[in-house]
């Protein structure tokens, strides 16, 4: 079972950052997004409720996913995102609230807690650096809701290819992708992922799938690596979106390329997903134990860089988009 990274006491997080900046006459406050996660097992019918906006899925895929998050034991998504709105809030000595599009705590809660606070600007990141309309879009709406918003707006619609966020992966892939080459006996070819979306959603104009390699090819050179030493598949494509699907998800898929790389003489390799900055399911049982898994079956062995998480060279990347904004308007 995966723990928080946080005490619970961080649940309070938003109360506690109007309190200590009550005193303070800043009129501007940092909002950070993510897609929000259940506590349990059985808040995933619930929970499945806001990620499809009320449109009931099959009760075998409910269950499906319970027990998904029934074998991580616990998503940490949440406590990743409070983490690292503290160490951003200290780094800017600004008020930093959370909200998250699916769970607790729900961004129209962290909107309401800002307008409380009397602040009279909001810079939002998506903490979901590759722009798409399936994901930073939709964050936009959570937040400007009906339209009738007390303060203003500035949303950072993409930060794909921020140097320090290339230094923060890069920073996860050079030691654990030499240790585990080392185990291997012979340098391990590198997978980056970034999640699938539906192929209807690339053809009508989203910049994701570029955006994604974009943040690949950046990490490679930020890590020093050659065009040989990686490739770039995108994972956890959707339920409904398999082969001969009518809405087919975007790839290539990370098991179509272990299968390319095994046919190439590889016994192994090395994932490093640059689409997400912290551990939660897609990352702990879909390359944790689901393409783990699928390595061995192949007679493969698949290590993964960490996550992000806590990384300080995250919150550097997140502090620069802040303060780039402060300056462009004179703040």
């Amino acid at each position: 079972m995966t723990a928080c990274p946080i005490a619970l006491a961080s649940q309070c997080y938003c109360a506690n950052k109007i309190a200590a900046f009550a005193t303070k006459p800043a009129k501007t406050a940092v909002l950070l997004l993510a897609h929000g996660s259940p506590e349990n097992p059985d808040q995933i019918p619930e929970f499945l409720k806001y990620v499809t906006g009320g449109r009931p899925l099959p009760p075998s895929v409910v269950e499906e996913i319970r027990h998904r998050y029934s074998l991580i034991g616990f998503s940490p998504l949440a406590c990743w995102t409070r983490l690292q709105a503290e160490q951003l809030s200290q780094s800017l000595n600004m008020p930093v609230f959370v909200g998250m599009r699916n769970w607790k705590p729900f961004i129209s809660d962290a909107v309401k807690a800002i307008a409380s606070g009397g602040y009279k600007r909001v810079i939002a990141i998506c903490l979901a650096p590759q722009n798409s309309r399936t994901s930073v879009g939709l964050y936009r709406s959570a937040v400007v809701g009906e339209g009738n918003l007390p303060f203003k707006l500035d949303f950072v619609d993409e930060w794909h290819d921020h140097p320090l966020l290339a230094r923060a992966f890069a920073e996860k892939l050079r030691g654990a992708w030499q240790k585990a080459s080392a185990e291997n006996g012979a340098k391990l070819p590198i997978i980056f992922t970034a999640h699938s979306v539906p192929e209807r959603t690339i053809t009508a104009g989203d910049p994701y799938e570029r955006q994604s390699k974009e943040t690949a090819e950046l990490v490679a050179k930020e890590a020093g690596l050659t065009s040989e030493d990686w490739t770039f598949a995108f994972q956890s494509q959707g339920m409904s979106g398999g082969a001969g699907s009518s809405n087919p998800w975007i790839g290539p898929t990370v098991e179509d390329t272990i299968r390319n790389l095994k046919t190439k003489g590889h016994r192994g390799v090395f994932l490093h997903p640059v689409g997400f900055l912290c551990d939660h399911v897609e990352v702990l049982y879909d390359i944790d134990i689901f393409f783990k898994q699928f390595a061995e079956k192949e007679g493969m062995r698949l290590w993964r860089a960490g996550s992000l998480n806590g990384s300080k060279t995250l919150t550097a990347a997140l502090a620069e988009l802040v303060r780039s904004r402060l300056k462009g308007s004179g703040s």
